[in-house]
C-alpha cells in the first residue's frame, strides 16, 4: 500500500512538471515597409512564429543607421535606435530586414552588429534586398561578406530566393500575399536554427 502511494505521488509530480509551460524563444523582427506585409498577411506571420514568441517592429521609411525618412509627418526610429532602446528584451534572435530606404554610403552593417553584440543577441538573420537598383545591390554587397566578421550572423538571401517569382506588387518590392508566404518560408528554418543555437 505504501509503495502504491509513493508511485502515485511520483506520477502526480511528473504530471505537474510536464504541465509547466516551456517559455517560447523570443524572436524580434526589425523591418521597413517590405516586411510590414506580415502585419496584413496573418497566415505568413503565424507560419513564421509557430512555437516562437515572435515580435515585430516594422515601419514605413525606416532606415538602418541614418535618420529615417518622413512618412505622414513622422520619422520612425532607425533599426539601430530600436536595438539600443529595446536592448536585451529583443530576445536571443533578431531578424533585420531594412535597407530599401537607405543608400550604400551609410548602410553600416558592422555598426548594427556591434550594437546587437553589446546587447548579447546570440543569433542575427539579415535579409538581403531585392536588387532592383544598383544601390540595393551595393547594400547587399555590405551584408554578405559581414558573415566573415560576425560568426553569429546568418544571411537570408531574399534576392536569390525570390528571383523570378510573381510575389511582388507593381513596384517589384512590396509583397503580395504569396510573397509574404515566401518570405516566411525562407526565414523560418533560419530562425529556428538561431533559436536552437542560442
Amino acid at each position: 500500500m505504501a509503495l502504491a502511494t509513493v508511485v502515485c505521488a511520483a506520477l502526480a509530480a511528473g504530471d505537474a512538471a510536464s504541465a509547466t509551460p516551456v517559455a517560447k524563444p523570443r524572436v524580434t523582427l526589425i523591418g521597413d515597409s517590405i516586411v510590414q506585409s506580415f502585419d496584413y498577411v496573418p497566415s505568413a506571420r503565424r507560419y513564421l512564429g509557430r512555437g516562437l514568441d515572435l515580435r515585430s517592429d516594422t515601419a514605413v521609411c525606416r532606415r538602418l543607421v541614418a535618420a529615417s525618412c518622413a512618412f505622414q509627418g513622422a520619422k520612425p526610429a532607425t533599426a539601430l535606435e530600436i536595438i539600443r532602446t529595446q536592448g536585451s528584451s529583443l530576445g536571443p534572435v533578431v531578424v533585420i530586414d531594412v535597407g530599401y530606404n537607405d543608400w550604400a554610403a551609410v548602410y553600416d552593417v558592422d555598426r548594427v552588429m556591434r550594437a546587437l553584440a553589446a546587447e548579447h543577441i546570440r543569433a542575427v538573420i539579415w535579409v538581403t534586398l531585392r536588387e532592383t537598383t544598383s544601390n540595393y545591390a551595393q547594400n547587399n554587397a555590405r551584408i554578405r561578406p559581414a558573415t566573415r566578421r560576425w560568426p553569429n550572423l546568418e544571411v537570408a538571401d531574399w534576392d536569390a530566393y525570390s528571383r523570378g517569382k510573381p510575389w511582388f506588387r507593381s513596384d517589384g518590392l512590396h509583397l503580395t500575399t504569396a510573397g509574404a508566404a515566401g518570405l516566411s518560408r525562407l526565414l523560418r528554418p533560419l530562425v529556428l536554427a538561431g533559436a536552437k543555437s542560442s
